[in-house]
């Protein structure tokens, strides 16, 4: 007869051996669990968000929201007193298997708020109004594997980032200063907001910069599509673009790299240099790592010892221990080890805040 401690042990190590397992196959567990079961059919799409309702907005800056958030130590900020704007566009935070995200529904919301505009968009409200429009994200999947229906949900994202950057435009006032900021996702949808809506049109002028992280943007695509707006090569450039995509120097590509549908070489601005000419930033350079998200939000300075731009990758070398919560180191295993992507804002949150503030005082003394 098997003993009640025999049994308990057996318990044990079976649910161990689950665990391991479920570890060791996360991205299959993953992908299995995202990837949309049905082709895409716009007949069954979420309603489009409604940009005159605030609740189609993660931040506003007239209210009191996550957007209003800054690192202890850093000066306080009145976004209602800003010389200018910033239209920020937040990654991917939909987990699901429909090929669009509704906005309606208040877990991808709270996973927007609290994962993407708490701790990305808020390095920009040192000196600029923050908007971040809600709109119906693509499925993940569909930027790991190119296919005729993640085109479509790319579409319907899209119409309606382009529909919340024209009520932006609406709501600021005309003549103002901005700043577009995206990351992953959100930067694949404002690189070609840039093309279809402001190169070569009065908008171009009132840009300061796009910072259009973590996505595949090259400098050969600017050049053909956007002659008008380069990329930035010095830290107090106008009207032209950084981007970057963070690994370390062993990083292997997964299963999870985002697809490119431009081979070309990416455009790789380094952040704690804002240079573009690949010489390695020291870390004394680096102004302070932010977790808005963690008990210790505090600027961690030096937290990167370095980083360099090789063949369009910021290769970061010793990188300190980050703060990362149960659900953000499951996504680091799916990412891979030495992939920087989910805290490629956060690792540079305060280099990008005084260069955001930089740039606009440039932007307003050129204009006087």
């Amino acid at each position: 007869m098997i003993g009640p401690a025999r049994i308990a042990l057996t318990v044990v190590l079976g649910l161990v051996a689950v665990a391991v397992i479920a570890l060791l196959n996360v991205g299959v567990l993953v992908r299995f669990a995202m990837t949309p079961e049905v082709p895409f059919d716009a007949a069954k799409l979420p309603p489009a968000p409604d940009y005159a309702d605030p609740r189609s907005w993660s931040a506003l800056p007239e209210r009191d929201d996550v957007g209003d958030l800054w690192p202890p130590g850093a000066p306080a900020a009145d976004q209602r007193r800003a010389a200018a704007d910033v239209f920020y566009v937040h990654a991917t935070s939909y987990v699901g298997s429909s090929w669009n995200a509704s906005t309606g529904d208040p877990t991808t919301n709270q996973a927007t708020d609290r994962g993407a505009t708490r701790v990305q968009a808020t390095a920009f409200n040192g000196c600029c109004a923050v908007y971040a429009p809600r709109y119906r994200q693509a499925n993940g999947m569909a930027f790991t594997r190119a296919s005729a229906d993640g085109a479509r949900a790319f579409d319907v994202a899209y119409g309606d980032v382009k529909r919340a950057f024209d009520d932006f435009n609406a709501r600021r006032g005309a003549g103002r200063p901005f700043l577009l900021a995206a990351h992953s996702q959100g930067a694949v949808m404002t690189e070609r907001l840039l093309y279809d809506a402001i190169s070569r049109s009065p908008l171009r002028d009132q840009l300061v910069a796009a910072y259009l992280v973590g996505a595949a943007v090259t400098i050969d695509g600017l050049r053909e599509r956007a002659p008008d707006i380069p990329a930035c090569s010095a830290p107090d450039d106008l009207h032209c673009v950084v981007a970057w995509n963070a690994r370390g120097p062993t990083y292997a590509p997964s299963e999870f790299e985002m697809h490119r549908a431009d081979p070309r070489e990416r455009l790789c601005t380094n952040p704690m240099s804002w240079r573009t000419d690949g010489a390695l930033a020291p870390a004394t350079l680096h102004l302070g790592a932010v977790f808005l998200e963690s008990d210790d939000p505090a600027p961690r300075v030096g937290l990167v010892g370095g980083a360099r731009c090789v063949n369009g990758t910021l290769v970061l070398h010793h990188v300190g221990a980050t703060p990362r919560d149960l659900p953000s180191r499951i996504l680091d295993r799916v990412l891979g080890d030495g992939n920087y992507h989910a805290i490629e804002y956060q690792l540079f949150f305060m280099n990008i805040r005084e260069n955001a503030a930089a740039r606009v005082t440039a932007f307003l003394s050129a204009h006087r």
